[in-house]
């Protein structure tokens, strides 16, 4: 479960957003789920039931960013919204290369869930809990980018 995140106030749109921040939201949104990942193989590919489950976000979804018409379209946070972007794309790539191992690879956007990062929301951190928890433990698809409402725009 690739969970750690953070949201630097410095983030924002590309003209304006410090590339510090950014470089520390990237660090670790994606490099340290990178990282975590790549240490962990040899034991994923050993195991019967194998998971990676890779926290993403809404906010990671190009064609939720592309579409003016979506509530995500206003959110410009370069830095956070590349970092889900990347992990997304981690998604997809060991989807492809664990796959003849077994080894099951989902993004999952729990959704607008009230922690420390944000400080507020519309989910409990136990209701936010749930998705990608179910996917630790029963997922039976893969490759795929999925929210509480079903699958989500890559």
């Amino acid at each position: 479960m690739n969970n750690a995140g953070i949201f630097d106030p410095a983030d924002g749109a590309p003209g304006a957003a410090s590339i510090g921040a950014v470089r520390r939201v990237m660090e670790v949104n994606f490099i340290g789920a990178l990282a975590m990942t790549q240490a962990m193989l040899p034991l994923l590919r050993k195991s019967p039931a194998a998971r990676i489950v890779n926290l993403s976000s809404s906010l990671g979804s190009l064609a939720l960013n592309g579409d003016s018409s979506s509530t995500y379209y206003a959110q410009q946070f370069i830095g956070y919204n590349a970092s889900k972007a990347a992990m997304n794309m981690l998604t997809v790539q060991l989807h492809e290369a664990l796959k003849s191992d077994g080894v099951k690879v989902n993004s999952v956007s729990p959704g607008f869930v009230k922690t420390d990062l944000t400080g507020y929301g519309t989910m409990s951190p136990e209701g936010g809990a749930r998705l990608p928890v179910h996917f630790a433990l029963h997922a039976g698809e893969s490759g795929l980018f999925v929210e509480p409402d079903g699958r989500s725009p890559w």
